[in-house]
């Protein structure tokens, strides 16, 4: 409502009013702001999606060119352990030989003989030789088992084979996963293990290892200095249970509902993207699973990855 005077300089002229309706323009407008804020709304969630498949492209790169680099190791891992083995069963018949030799008595061998295995025994220490090069054979068969088990264990993290929907051991790849991830831990934590029997998960194994992962990296990055983590695997009716147990730090309830959130993170910067614990919530989700998390400021965290055996087909939660 808008009032004319027809003359400011009349005290009795007469006024002009202007009645409008403005309700058609404060509903546009108010469209407008609610469009707006939908657009920076979807905007916002397909950045978030790009990061997370981002991640998610960068961590199946990892695990190819881990099971690449497997494939190659294999390789050179065959003919050393096969070398080895020709190795010792050239040396215990020359040691039999040799001993036979010492055991001849004096004046039975040629003299030069004699003197030459004197002189070899002199130098080397034959007894010390006998009794130290078993041991260093015993040793490097051992390393080379060490060596295939870290192979077989980064193939069996990358699953490059295994990129569909297949049945799994989650037990055999949370296994293969901590092996894979060991050298974050063993500084920071005591691990111990309490696996269930599981029943074959229907999954696609490789994605769930990056879950596991980022679990276990995370609880280690949790402790500050030394404490432990717990691995627990359970079979729930038509679930599964892995829970990731850590002595760290633990989070404070506001730190604990922003936790799947891209991007949101404790570490200093650097340090992480945050993208670790998004990626992981949606590969669960994926599975039609949950993940539960429990925490106590000062007393540690308890994360659980609930699994159904057999993922509806409908892509909804079974109850």
């Amino acid at each position: 409502m808008i009032a004319y005077v027809a003359n400011p300089h009349d005290r009795l002229a007469q006024t002009w009013w202007l009645l409008q309706d403005r309700s058609e323009v404060r509903r546009v407008q108010r469209e407008l702001e609610e469009n707006y804020q939908r657009i920076k709304s979807t905007n916002t969630r397909l950045e978030e999606a790009q990061n997370q498949l981002l991640q998610s492209e960068k961590m199946a790169s990892i695990g190819q060119l881990a099971a690449g680099v497997a494939h190659e190791i294999n390789n050179p891992i065959g003919f050393v352990s096969s070398n080895m083995s020709t190795l010792r069963g050239y040396v215990e018949p020359l040691f039999e030989l040799l001993d036979t030799m010492q055991a001849q008595s004096p004046g039975t061998l040629p003299e030069a003989v004699d003197r030459a295995l004197r002189e070899l025994d002199r130098r080397i220490d034959l007894a010390f030789v006998k009794e130290d090069l078993p041991q260093l054979l015993d040793e490097s068969d051992d390393g080379l088992v060490r060596v295939k088990k870290i192979v077989h264990d980064l193939k069996d993290f990358s699953r490059v084979d295994h990129a569909e929907w297949q049945d799994a051991d989650l037990n055999a790849g949370l296994e293969s996963t901590l092996n894979v991830v060991m050298n974050e831990v063993k500084y920071k934590a005591d691990v111990k293990k309490d696996y269930g029997q599981l029943p074959p998960v229907r999954c696609i194994a490789a994605q769930l290892n990056q879950v596991f992962m980022n679990l276990i990296v995370n609880a280690a990055h949790a402790i500050p200095q030394r404490g432990e983590i717990r691995l627990r695997t359970r079979a729930e009716g038509d679930w599964v249970r892995v829970e990731v147990q850590d002595t760290g730090t633990g989070m404070s309830e506001e730190v604990r509902r922003r936790i799947f959130e891209p991007f949101f993170t404790t570490k200093p910067v650097g340090k992480g993207t945050g993208l670790g614990l998004s990626l992981s919530y949606s590969i669960v989700q994926k599975h039609a699973g949950r993940i539960e998390v429990r925490s106590v400021p000062g007393e540690g965290t308890t994360f659980e990855v609930w699994i159904p055996v057999k993922p509806p087909e409908d892509g909804a939660a079974p109850t």
